[in-house]
């Protein structure tokens, strides 16, 4: 009878234990552990491991189950740079982040290939929960840039999430008004996307100046205007007349 290699993959590159882990599947996943020639870290096409795709589905009992085993690599990136931490975090599953941060063998700040840190992803996606776990962290940033210089804070501006705008706010080694590597602070970046909640945040800090124009010239009023968030132009609008009268004043 012809012998089956229990690590191969298929035209995917998973394997019957990235299958069982994709899946939730605890039970299938203890059956295949059992086996000493079952390799917990056999990556797929894309580079993601068992644990990459367990952490991704938020399935806590497998990540458990994986990590049982010595071999089992907490920071191994994918093709992108992508840990399964950084997958974590990013999709918001508060579970196996706090999993994982109970391990000493792997770095919660540890970038991809474009720079942005698991703190980034869950700041991006508005993953309130996960950004307060995170900013627990001693040696995690909270102001730290990726290879754009966009910082959580610009991340969490750009998409509209205020309630993680507020959490970062709330820290004094967060710069409300830092420029990525185009000129764009994060009110360039509420303003552009039409994000008037997190416009009106921005601007009750001193730190934070409206007219910053970005390296085309470009000021928050200005694209606001160009992609027609009537909203956010009002707001912007109204806060300069503001601050005009009380100059003249």
């Amino acid at each position: 009878m012809e012998s089956y290699d229990i690590n191969e993959g298929d035209f995917l590159g998973y394997t019957p234990l990235i299958w069982a882990a994709r899946n939730g599947h605890e039970e299938v996943v203890k059956i295949l552990l059992g086996r000493k020639e079952v390799n917990p870290n056999k990556p797929d096409n894309q580079g993601q491991t068992p644990l990459s795709h367990a952490a991704s589905g938020g399935h806590d009992g497998v990540v458990k189950i994986l990590l049982g085993r010595e071999e089992a690599n907490p920071d191994k990136p994918d093709n992108e740079g992508q840990t399964p931490f950084l997958c974590a975090a990013g999709l918001g599953h508060e579970g196996v982040v706090k999993i994982l941060l109970g391990r000493q063998d792997f770095n919660p700040e540890k970038p991809d290939h474009d720079g942005q840190t698991p703190l980034s992803y869950a700041a991006s996606s508005g993953k309130d929960g996960v950004v307060k776990i995170l900013l627990e962290q001693a040696d995690v940033n909270p102001d730290r840039p990726d290879d754009w210089g966009q910082t959580p804070l610009s991340c969490a501006a750009r998409d509209g999430h205020q309630g993680v705008v507020e959490i970062l706010l709330q820290l004094g080694e967060v710069n409300p008004d830092k420029r990525d590597n185009g000129g764009k602070t994060p009110l360039s970046y509420a303003a552009w996307f039409g994000s008037a909640g997190v416009v009106k945040i921005l601007l009750k800090r001193e730190e934070v100046n409206p007219n910053n124009a970005d390296k085309y010239g470009q000021t928050p009023l200005m694209l606001a205007a160009m992609y027609g968030h009537k909203r956010v132009a009002g707001l912007l609008q109204s806060h300069q007349a503001a601050t005009t009268g009380r100059s003249a004043s």
